[in-house]
């Protein structure tokens, strides 16, 4: 029992429990940027609401994170109405209805075609004029979309707000004093728009999922005091950034940046070029701050008394950071090190909260050999100063560690030059402070096999079926390894490709189906286990309902970790009724850049705090026996030219910020899946790369998990050469466990038997390859489960059948029933490109998505219908051809 629920007995649905605990979060990651005279909360106010998105509100971005249908969603507008306090002009807000009614949202026509936002009603000086004449305050409601396949640009529209935002608040603020500007948004954008037309209050609610146009207005009205703080820096030019230069490149990103992401950067050269700073957030109340610390057996703890001064209840976050001597290496002038967040406190109330750290996180990683330590983590001889408050910019100094001499704290070695000479940042300390200075980055050989000829694993003869099965080795009755040696070539060859999309071996419209994908494998007890995408809820292309959760910015600007590992205990239960076993998230690639249109899944730009929101996530889900599959290894930064672009990235970045927040995750979490990235890294596929999957993640952070590629990804044998999707020798080499996805394991057309034959890899790496998803699979649910994970009734009766049914057909069923509609559907983009089609069954939308070739595709949905006339109409299909269509009962 977990929760009050029985893993056994679970049925397919929602979980109830979500939903308060998605509103809460969705309400804690509210940042309150500017608050000027109090103008929130609204409390007895008559409220003017500007902007259209006060109707339609963006629960997500787009793309896989995004696509979960849901039972329900709220917005602003509706959400605002619910409150006793405020009182809204509901003739502006009949005049947006109206006329969204003739300009309706706009959804384009596919996968990463979603405009960044919607065109804007134009407002006239007299309808602003008249609604001050009602309303004593405005709220100006502004979102932004952007998502897979689609990069945010610095243009109106996007970063910048559009020409007719800007109207908006230059109308609404020649006529009101007390504007607030809520947006609804994935990612941050420019903010300079605050001050140029004197925005009184501005609020970030981000997208909070389902529930988040109630938990707005919880914020707004003062229900709920704001309490969330900002994962990013937001500064006062997109060209501020240090990756300005450096970014959307369809080949090749260079991180010139290095270690000096986000804050990092902005605190070490540049501190007048921010706006609002890292970790910062408002609230309606103030509160007393009172930190201790203490220096114990190697380890740092603060502890940090807050009380209530203020007048509203509410939480506070405290913030820990060390500011390391600048040395021969060169350190930012910040770096977090830790937080906690209160209880809510009522007026008056007190809390203690407790933030320890080990004195080695304070540690730098030498690439160079600069130290005498190259490839070792360091701590440099000098004075590492420990701050507390509640941003980056709001600390105090409480204590100071003093070094005495250089140590080495972890003995590594370097696994991941770049082989590309280029100039990286380092700090420069003049008469004047700090400046920024370059360094030639360490570079080194490329070696596409690593270690990897040196450390073969060892092959364990095969004996055939000996009647073991895996059941047998969870028990304790036999060996993995004496398992593993029962699996013909065919099986091992069978189980490192993953099936999907929408298999039928497993629960519906989900993205994969790995392990027992084969009759023979399944002979052995080795089950059928599903994963499907996340993090924002389960996506079901069968159009079978989920919660929708807020994004992971969101839930990041929580710094809540209690919380989101209660509400991702709930999500697991939710999956687990739902028959899947890996969740395919959380996101956790860093915040590199403003513009990644994928930001809104990912957490942040500091990695300290995106591996211990994962970890949270993770840890909640792993209580139902379902796992998380951190994503995407690694510098995944943007989605322009993904399946191909390489990043060019020093062993020092990646060790202390493109592959941090995993090794924090999976060393205080019980994650077990990994899925690498599309891009190359320094050269090499991040699905065949030897040592990121073998040499870091196994062998140094002692990761016991499966590794699986990002789907259709390519792999390279060497560096340079064009990567394709059928090359599996160095994927299998790489110990990457899983390639996903193909259509059929048995029969897909690759080269891994042709290579096993000549040698060019081993039997041993599939035999271990083979444990590692055995060993995950003993620790599922799946493991419970008879070998096909959703019992399908068998629908074998056609009642309706049609050829080339274009975009919208009528038929008629003859009688109430559950029904099977098939649909066989094709999309002209390539090979590698996945189409989002947005269906319209009776008017209810059910989304399914087909990859790109030209091939047919078939799709399908189940659905109960009443006797008489019913329509099935594609709305989004751009480069899609529809077929033919088939109702069976």
């Amino acid at each position: 029992m977990i929760k009050g629920y029985d893993l056994s007995n679970l049925t397919q649905g929602t979980v109830k429990e979500l939903v308060p605990l998605c509103r809460k979060a969705a309400a804690e990651g509210c940042v309150l940027l500017k608050n000027d005279d109090a103008v929130l909360p609204f409390k007895d106010d008559n409220i003017a609401v500007f902007g259209r998105i006060q109707c339609e509100y963006y629960k997500s971005g787009t793309g896989s994170g995004g696509m979960v249908n849901v039972e329900y969603t709220t917005n602003i507008i509706d959400a605002l109405r619910e409150k006793n306090s405020i009182t809204i002009n509901d003739e502006l807000a009949k005049t947006y209805k109206d006329w969204i009614a003739k300009n309706p949202f706009d959804r384009g026509t596919g996968w990463g075609t979603e405009p960044w936002s919607q065109k804007e009603m134009p407002v006239s000086d007299s309808l602003v004029k008249s609604a001050r004449q009602v309303s004593n305050k405005a709220l100006v409601v502004i979102g932004r979309s952007a998502g897979e396949d689609k990069d945010n640009t610095d243009t109106h529209g996007s970063y910048l707000l559009s020409e007719e935002e800007e109207e908006l608040l230059k109308t609404v603020t020649r006529h009101f004093k007390d504007v607030c500007v809520l947006l609804n948004v994935g990612n941050i954008i420019d903010m300079n728009w605050v001050e140029k037309y004197g925005i009184k209050a501005v609020l970030y609610v981000w997208h909070g999922g389902q529930e988040g146009g109630n938990a707005a207005a919880d914020i707004l009205s003062g229900d709920e005091t704001p309490c969330g703080k900002l994962t990013d820096t937001i500064a006062k030019s997109i060209s501020d950034y240090p990756a300005f230069k450096n970014f959307g490149a369809k080949e090749e990103s260079i991180y010139q940046e290095d270690i000096y992401v986000g804050y990092r950067y902005f605190e070490t050269f540049k501190k007048d070029s921010i706006l609002y700073p890292f970790g910062f957030g408002m609230s309606y109340t103030d509160f007393d701050i009172h930190c201790n610390y203490i220096e114990k057996n190697g380890r740092i703890e603060v502890t940090a008394e807050v009380k209530n001064v203020g007048k509203y209840k509410g939480k506070e976050v405290i913030e820990v950071y060390y500011s390391a001597p600048m040395g021969i290496l060169g350190r930012p002038s910040a770096e977090l090190v830790g937080f906690a967040k209160t209880q809510e406190l009522l007026p008056d109330e007190t809390d203690t909260v407790k933030i320890g750290f080990d004195i080695s996180q304070m540690s730098a990683f030498d690439d160079s050999g600069v130290t005498g330590n190259a490839g070792c983590s360091v701590m440099e001889a000098g004075e590492y100063r420990i701050f507390a408050g509640t941003s980056v910019r709001d600390k105090e100094l409480v204590g100071t560690y003093l070094q005495d001499k250089t140590i080495v704290t972890q003995r590594l070695k370097l696994a991941l030059l770049p082989n590309k000479p280029f100039d990286r940042i380092k700090p420069v300390l003049t008469d004047v402070g700090i400046e920024i200075g370059y360094e030639k980055t360490p570079c080194g050989e490329f070696n596409i096999n690593g270690n990897r000829n040196k450390n073969l694993p060892k092959e364990y003869a095969q004996t055939g079926d000996r009647g073991i099965r895996l059941k047998d080795v969870k028990d304790g009755k036999s060996s993995m390894e004496e398992f593993i040696a029962q699996l013909s070539d065919k099986d091992l060859c069978c189980i490192v490709r993953g099936e999907g999309m929408s298999s039928p071996k497993v629960t519906a419209g989900t993205g994969c189906a790995f392990g027992a994908v084969t009759d023979s494998l399944a002979k052995f007890g080795i089950p059928i286990m599903c994963g499907t995408d996340g993090p924002s809820g389960i996506r079901m292309d069968s159009g079978a309902k989920a919660t929708s959760l807020p994004n992971g910015t969101l839930f990041a600007s929580t710094w809540n970790r209690e919380l989101v590992e209660e509400l991702f205990t709930y999500e697991g239960i939710e999956l687990a009724g739902y028959q899947i076993d890996a969740l395919l998230g959380p996101g956790m690639n860093i915040h590199r850049y403003p513009l990644n249109g994928r930001n809104f899944e990912y957490f942040s730009e500091d990695p300290y705090l995106s591996g211990m929101m994962a970890a949270a996530m993770a840890n909640g889900l792993s209580k139902s026996n379902v796992t998380a599959v951190i994503k995407h290894l690694a510098c995944n930064s943007q989605e322009f030219g993904r399946h191909r672009n390489n990043s060019i990235v020093s062993e020092r970045a990646m060790r202390e910020i493109y592959l941090k927040g995993f090794e924090i995750c999976i060393k205080n979490s019980n994650v077990r899946s990994v899925m690498t990235a599309y891009n190359r890294i320094n050269g090499v596929w991040a699905a065949n790369n030897y040592a990121l999957a073998t040499e870091v993640l196994r062998n140094e952070w002692g990761f016991d998990g499966f590794v699986m590629t990002d789907w259709w990804a390519k792999m390279n044998p060497e560096t340079g050469d064009e990567g394709t999707i059928n090359n599996m020798k160095y994927f299998v080499r790489s110990q990457n466990d899983i390639y996903m996805v193909c259509e059929c394991s048995e029969t897909r057309d690759d080269n891994l038997w042709e290579m096993l034959e000549k040698g060019e890899v081993t039997r041993g790496e599939l035999q271990r390859n083979a444990m590692n998803i055995c060993r995950f699979a003993m620790k599922t649910n799946a493991m419970d489960r008879k070998k096909t994970a959703v019992k399908r009734r068998e629908y074998n009766k056609t009642v309706f059948s049609a050829e080339n049914i274009g975009k919208r057909i009528e038929f008629e069923i003859k009688n109430d029933g559950n029904y099977q509609l098939l649909l066989m559907l094709k999309s002209s983009g390539s090979e590698l490109s996945q189409t989002a089609v947005m269906m319209l069954l009776d008017g209810e939308t059910f989304t399914a998505t087909i990859k790109g070739g030209n091939e047919w595709r078939c799709i399908e949905k189940e659905a109960d219908l009443k006797k008489g006339r019913h329509s099935l109409e594609t709305v989004s299909s751009k480069g899609v051809e529809t077929g033919k269509m088939e109702i069976k009962m």
